[in-house]
Formats: structure tokens, C-alpha cells, sequence
């Protein structure tokens, strides 16, 4: 009975124990962890902007010498104070356009121009897709892609996060003629379209799912920043 009871308070020992080492290790591990998510995001917002192939150092130093970091709300307002922390793409994008907070990413050029960068979160065939666009000054005009996803399959949809479907995007438009919008379509080139190409990139081959989720990430997300885009071009 001495030696069962022994043994069970030392099993009892060793887990509170084990449970203390693993607490201290998580939180002496999470300011790394919080780092490289954080290099992560500036990196792929980076590349939005075609800026690749930096190191950790370079990254930082750019993101925080050319990025400046705003929040805007369906109103096309900027809201003072607030900062992209903590905002969650998920959470926002399917909330009406008037009641989302978004972020911005405004990217100061040496010759004093700007493009803008806006994050975006959809759905596609296995889960989550996710990514940025950058704009050219005249808010229309798409400077870059960058998208990525969770569990899409390898050599169909997981292509969204290859240069070669990515660059399709540079310098298609978000607006017609007419100043209305009519996104960037991503189609199958089989596809009977009432617009140009300039408004329309290739689907993936055998991604369809994934390119439909694509497609609407796009419209949902980029129909959120409107009336900012409207606001400042004036």
C-alpha cells in the first residue's frame, strides 16, 4: 500500500512538473514565435509589392522605413488610433462592408509616390485562402499579387501560391471605363465574359474550387476598400 501510494504521488509530481517546464518553455519561446509570424506577414506583404528575395534584416528595415500602417472603416474613414493588430481578416470579411475595420498598407517610394497593399481572406477548397494586393497610385490598377493557403492540393489549387498564377494579376484593373467595379476575375480562359482582359486572370487547371474561392476572396475583399480608395483620390 506504502510503495502504490508512493507511486502515485510521484506520477503526481512528475506531471505538475512536466506541466510547469512546458508553461516556461511556451512563454520563453512566444516572443520568437510572435516575431516570425509577424517577419511573415511584412515578407508576403513585401512581396505584394514585388519586393522579394530579402533577408530578416532588410525586411525589417524596409517594412519600417516605407510601411505605414492604417485602419479604415466601411465608410472609407480612417480610424484614428488604430492599428492592424489584432484585427482578424476571417472576422471582418464576412461582416457587412459598412461594419468592417480593414487594414491598409501604405508604401512610400523613394520619388515620394505610394501604392497601397490590402489584405484578403477567403474560402477555398480545403480551407482557408488568404493573401494581399498592392495598387498602383491610381488605385485601379494592380501592381501585385501575393496568396497562399492551408491545405489546398499540391499542383491544383495549391498553385495560387506560384509566381506563375500570381503574376498574371500585375496590371489588371479593379474598374471598367466607367469607374464601376468589376474585381479581377479569375476564370477559365473557356469561359464566355462580358469584360476584357484587363479585368480577368486564368483559372488553375483542375483547381476549380479553389479558383472559384479565389475569385470571391477577391471581390469580397477589394468591395471593402472602395470607398477609401474614393476618398483619397480626391
Amino acid at each position: 500500500m506504502h510503495s502504490n501510494k508512493y507511486t502515485f504521488m510521484y506520477s503526481i509530481g512528475l506531471s505538475i512538473l512536466t506541466a510547469i517546464v512546458l508553461v516556461l518553455t511556451s512563454e520563453t519561446l512566444k516572443p520568437k514565435q510572435e516575431f516570425n509570424l509577424a517577419l511573415d506577414q511584412k515578407t508576403n506583404i513585401l512581396k505584394s509589392l514585388l519586393i522579394d528575395g530579402k533577408s530578416a534584416q532588410e525586411i525589417e528595415k524596409i517594412y519600417t522605413s516605407q510601411i505605414e500602417e492604417i485602419v479604415v472603416n466601411g465608410d472609407g474613414e480612417v480610424i484614428d488610433g488604430e492599428k492592424p493588430t489584432g484585427i482578424v481578416m476571417k472576422e471582418e470579411v464576412a461582416k457587412p462592408v459598412k461594419d468592417r475595420k480593414l487594414p491598409v498598407y501604405i508604401f512610400k517610394n523613394t520619388d515620394g509616390s505610394k501604392n497601397y497593399v490590402v489584405p484578403l481572406y477567403g474560402v477555398g477548397l480545403w480551407g482557408p485562402v488568404w493573401g494581399y494586393l498592392s495598387f498602383e497610385k491610381d488605385l485601379n490598377t494592380v501592381k501585385g499579387a501575393y496568396f497562399d493557403h492551408k491545405g489546398e492540393t499540391p499542383g491544383l489549387g495549391a498553385e495560387i501560391a506560384e509566381k506563375p498564377f500570381q503574376s498574371q494579376f500585375i496590371g489588371k484593373k479593379i474598374k471598367d471605363a466607367n469607374n464601376t467595379f468589376v474585381s479581377i476575375n479569375v476564370i477559365k480562359t473557356t469561359a464566355k465574359v462580358t469584360f476584357g482582359p484587363e479585368h480577368r486572370v486564368d483559372a488553375i487547371s483542375g483547381g476549380t474550387l479553389t479558383s472559384d474561392g479565389t475569385n470571391n476572396m477577391i471581390k469580397n475583399g477589394v468591395e471593402g476598400y472602395l470607398k477609401y480608395f474614393e476618398k483619397i483620390k480626391e
